[in-house]
């Protein structure tokens, strides 16, 4: 092979060295072939949900809340939700003091479960209700509702639910300026 070939070929394999990652990331990110990473455990809520937006007044401005409804009847399965609310919260250490768990009750509420439970509660109208179902839900300190956990029905998932929201919820602190 003569110097000008081999110089060509040369070139050609520099050009294409710097050309085909540049041609295959648009290709993937047009085609949307990557799965932008994410690493919240819970279901982010739209922007537009706050207390204010659903005609409530935050019980506790410039403190983060955890917040569970409590359903028309409280099984099992929601006495252990109220007590692993409680039990994230004291797993919060030193950042406890910037959060309240909470217990929402709505008008269909079963409420004679809020006799053992130590926890602060407050009454929510039927609209906030609706959207909060059967969910735990983390609040900001401006009452903008950030993120949430479907209820689980076996206590072991339960269990790993409450690791992710201490997980989510170390993060959320860890990172912000306000509460």
């Amino acid at each position: 092979m003569d110097s000008s070939k081999k110089s060509k070929v040369i070139l050609v394999l520099v050009l294409v060295t710097f050309i085909l990652p540049v041609v295959i990331a648009k290709l993937v990110l047009n085609f949307e072939w990557y799965q932008g990473g994410k690493t919240n455990k819970g279901e982010l809520i739209s922007a537009n949900q706050s207390y204010q937006s659903f005609e409530q007044e935050n019980p506790y401005p410039k403190q983060w809340q955890m917040l569970y409804l409590v359903p028309n009847v409280c099984n099992q399965a929601c006495q252990y939700k109220l007590y692993l609310l409680k039990q994230t919260h004291t797993a919060l250490g030193k950042e406890r003091d910037r959060v309240i768990p909470l217990i929402a009750v709505s008008s269909t509420s079963d409420t004679s479960v809020l006799t053992d439970i130590s926890l602060p509660y407050f009454q929510i109208n039927a609209q906030m209700a609706n959207s909060l179902s059967d969910h735990v839900v983390i609040i900001d300190p401006l009452g903008h509702l950030v993120m949430r956990y479907q209820n689980l029905g076996h206590q072991q998932a339960q269990v790993s639910q409450g690791k992710d929201l201490l997980t989510d919820l170390r993060k959320l602190l860890k990172l912000s300026r306000i509460g």
